[in-house]
């Protein structure tokens, strides 16, 4: 017969309200998503940051739809975190307003190295910041939804992974229209035979 201390431990605490918890995660599953509610709550600390300090407004209205739009994300992803089941507001599309078209090539500058104050941090600089963020995030997001076995949870945070990405290329865009995100090819030739290394495979023969 357990003890008193062994019944009281198992006991939930009194303020916690049991009809909204949802006991259908595993270990591996809670600390993965924990690394990734915490990348995203650091990400969005840091916009805080940033938003005083940029001057294009540009760079600026994108920080702040980025920065509206994952705080949605993450509400959606700690309500299903938390209950286990579909969340008041689902996972939403994020569009972007930069064009795609990319500048190749690259021109010299001046060497580049850590600046040794704020004052010295440039828009080059926190657009740089954001793009690491926003990158960070959707590796985080990937691993973490391999490891999921929650299914409601897993489709949450599966489906918030081309929004990550898409805010990452509306950065890299910006930057590389402002050329602080140099894209380099490699020549004609070079790159020729590289895009026809590979050929189509057969599917007729695919094993039943």
């Amino acid at each position: 017969m357990p003890n008193q201390n062994q019944m009281q431990g198992n006991q939930m605490p009194q303020n916690m309200p049991t009809n909204q918890i949802s006991h259908n995660h595993g270990a591996h599953e809670l600390l993965d998503s924990h690394e990734l509610i915490g990348g995203m709550i650091g990400m969005l600390e840091q916009y805080q940051l940033y938003d005083q300090h940029i001057q294009d407004q540009e760079l600026k209205d994108i920080l702040n739809r980025q920065s509206s739009f994952a705080t949605q994300m993450y509400n959606t992803i700690v309500e299903s975190f938390q209950t286990g089941q579909d969340p008041s507001t689902p996972t939403q599309q994020y569009k972007m307003k930069q064009s795609n078209e990319v500048t190749y090539g690259l021109q010299a500058g001046q060497p580049k190295k850590p600046k040794q104050s704020v004052n010295e941090l440039t828009d080059e600089c926190y657009s740089s910041f954001m793009l690491c963020q926003t990158k960070s995030i959707a590796s985080a997001l990937t691993m973490a939804g391999v490891e999921m076995n929650n299914p409601v949870l897993r489709r949450i945070i599966a489906d918030s992974v081309p929004n990550m990405i898409e805010m990452s290329y509306e950065l890299f865009l910006y930057q590389n229209k402002n050329g602080y995100y140099q894209v380099p090819q490699l020549n004609q030739q070079d790159m020729n035979i590289m895009l026809q290394a590979y050929t189509k495979a057969p599917q007729g023969n695919m094993p039943h």
